[in-house]
C-alpha cells in the first residue's frame, strides 16, 4: 500500500554548520530538495548566530522533511554586540539557548528538551544491536570543558596559555557566556549530568533499543582532527562522553548506540568504533567545501545519511567525506 512504500522511501539524515550568516551557505540551503514523507533531517548545531538564521533553517527543513531535529552548537549561544535590546538574540547563555528551544517548537522541530523519538527505520537498520524495532534518536547539547589538551596541562588557564602561543583563541571567550553557571566548563558539567541521567532513563523505559546520539561537539577527543589549528581542541568537547556510545554504559543490556552525529570540525568523516559509526556531517564555511562545489555536489549531496546509512565493515576505520 500507499503508507508501506513511504515508510520503506524514509531515511534519516543529517547536517551540521550551515553558518546561514554566510551568503553563499544562505542561498544553497534555499536549495534543499524535498524528501519522502516520513523522512527525518538532524540539524547538528552550527546554523547561525540569530534568531533569523534559525528560522530561516527551520522554515525550509520542515517545508522538505517529516521529522526535524536541532541540537545547539556554540554560534547559536553567542550574543553578538549587535543584537538588538530585548530580543532573543541578546539573551546571554543558557536564557538564549532556551528561547531558541522555543523557537524551534513554534515549527515542530525536537529539540534537547523534549522527549526523545523512538525512530523505526524501515530495516530496523541498528547493525547488529538491539531489538530490531527502533532506535532512540538522543538529542544532546555538553559544550566543552577544555578537557581535550595534553597531560602535562593540569589547569584551563594552562591550556588556554598553550593554544595563544599558537595565536589560538576561540571567539566563544568573547561571545558564548555562562549564565547562569559560572564557566564554560560548569555549564558543560551540569548538561552532562542531565543528559546521563536522561539515557539511564530511556535504557529503563526502552530496554535493549540501541540510541542514535546527536551533539554539536565531538564525543569523543581521539576523532578531533584540525591539522592547520590543532590546540582548537580546547573547544571541541569534554572526555566525560568519550564512552557515551558503549554498550550498558546506561543500564545492563543496554545495547548502546548504532550511531553518533556530530559537526563543529568542519572535517567530514565516517568512522567506526566499538560497532559504532561516527559521523561528523558538517557543511562549514564556503571555503570548506568548495571542493565539494567544483564536483557539482550542494547541501542535497552534502547531507549525510544516517539511517540505513553505508555500511563499513570492521577493516574500515575511518572515510573521508570531502565530496559527500
Amino acid at each position: 500500500n500507499i503508507r508501506a512504500r513511504q515508510q520503506a522511501m524514509a531515511k534519516l539524515y543529517a547536517l551540521a554548520d550551515l553558518h546561514l550568516g554566510h551568503k553563499l551557505n544562505a542561498s544553497e540551503w534555499e536549495k534543499l530538495h524535498p524528501y519522502p514523507p516520513g523522512s527525518g533531517l538532524i540539524l547538528a548545531g552550527d546554523i547561525g548566530e540569530t534568531s533569523d538564521h534559525l528560522r530561516a533553517a527551520f522554515t525550509k527543513a520542515k517545508a522538505r522533511f517529516t521529522h526535524v531535529f536541532w541540537v545547539p552548537g556554540n554560534h547559536e549561544l553567542y550574543t553578538v554586540p549587535s543584537a538588538k535590546a530585548g530580543t532573543s538574540d541578546a539573551l546571554r547563555g543558557e536564557a538564549k539557548y532556551l528561547a531558541f528551544v522555543d523557537i524551534a517548537r513554534t515549527y515542530g522541530v525536537l529539540t534537547p528538551e523534549d522527549p526523545w523519538m523512538v525512530w523505526h527505520p524501515p530495516a530496523a537498520e541498528t547493525e547488529g544491536k538491539g531489538n530490531g524495532e527502533g532506535v532512540i534518536i538522543a538529542l544532546c547539547f555538553t559544550l566543552y570543558d577544555y578537557s581535550f589538551r595534553p597531560a602535562h596541562l593540569a589547569t584551563k588557564d594552562e591550556a588556554l596559555a598553550w593554544a595563544l602561543e599558537e595565536d589560538i583563541q576561540a571567539t566563544d571567550e568573547a561571545l558564548l557566556h555562562a549564565d547562569p553557571f559560572g564557566s564554560r566548563e560548569a555549564w558543560c558539567d551540569a548538561l552532562c549530568e542531565k543528559w546521563e541521567g536522561k539515557f539511564h532513563k530511556y535504557t529503563e523505559q526502552y530496554p535493549d533499543t540501541p540510541f542514535v546520539v546527536v551533539n554539536h561537539w565531538p564525543l569523543r577527543e581521539d576523532l578531533v582532527y584540525i591539522p592547520l589549528v590543532p590546540r582548537f581542541s580546547l573547544w571541541c568537547g569534554t572526555k566525560r562522553t568519550k564512552d557515551w556510545h558503549r554498550s550498558e554504559r546506561f543500564g545492563p543490556g543496554n545495547p548502546g548506540a548504532t550511531v553518533v552525529v556530530t559537526g563543529h570540525l568542519h572535517v567530514r568523516r565516517s568512522d567506526l568504533i566499538d560497532g559504532c559509526r561516527f559521523e561528523e556531517v558538517s557543511l562549514g564555511y564556503p571555503k570548506q567545501w568548495d571542493a565539494a562545489r567544483g564536483q557539482g555536489k550542494g547541501v542535497n549531496e552534502l547531507l549525510r545519511e544516517i539511517l540505513p546509512g553505508r555500511p563499513m565493515s570492521s577493516g574500515q576505520q575511518t572515510i573521508w567525506r570531502k565530496y559527500g
